[in-house]
């Protein structure tokens, strides 16, 4: 079901039969993508990524969390703290594909990789596709450090709470072991569906 508070909840069988009457996209898969900032105008930052999400051909935006304000995990310790959210999508492009998509859009956003855990403009993490189990020189899923991480876990659980992270389990469990100290939900902060 929608969490856009300004629509009127749809019940998920309604949901399933919208999504199965999409003939745009053949043979879609699921995908979570998290995504972050600590530089520049943060929101705009997160939503901008949103709306590149929702421009690719062969990709649906379909749930966005709400924004999480994050204390820095690792870095340089005097860098700003960050907004994340989590989106899940549609998608009919392999991960190989979604994560040159990702980087494209951090790339459009001026994103700069100086230092591990460095700040920036833009974060664009696939967190799982579908309970694919994979690793290679370019891809890990799903994501390596997902399952430890307060930041990713709280929005994935809100806009899917019935989500498991392939080989870690449930995420509402993981929240439950990991815990939320140093992540703020911002409720005075929205993101939304692409336009």
């Amino acid at each position: 079901m929608s969490s856009d508070p300004t629509t009127t909840p749809v019940a998920p069988d309604v949901e399933r039969k919208v999504d199965d009457a999409d003939t745009t996209l053949q043979n879609p898969r699921t995908a979570v993508v998290a995504l972050g900032s600590n530089l520049g105008n943060r929101l705009d930052m997160l939503q901008g990524a949103i709306d590149s999400l929702g421009d690719t051909p062969g990709m649906r935006v379909k749930k966005v969390s709400g924004v999480y304000e994050t204390e820095p995990v690792g870095g340089p310790a005097d860098q700003p703290t960050y907004f994340n959210a989590v989106v899940l999508v549609r998608t009919t492009l392999p991960p190989s594909s979604l994560l040159e998509r990702a980087n494209a859009i951090e790339e459009a956003y001026e994103r700069v990789r100086e230092e591990r855990w460095g700040p920036r403009t833009l974060d664009v993490d696939i967190l799982a596709y579908e309970d694919v189990i994979t690793s290679d020189d370019q891809l890990t899923l799903p994501h390596p450090r997902a399952h430890e991480r307060g930041f990713v876990l709280a929005p994935w659980n809100e806009i899917d709470p019935d989500a498991v992270v392939p080989g870690h389990g449930p995420v509402a469990d993981l929240l439950a072991e990991v815990g939320i100290e140093g992540v703020t939900r911002r409720d005075d902060l929205s993101l939304h569906l692409p336009e």
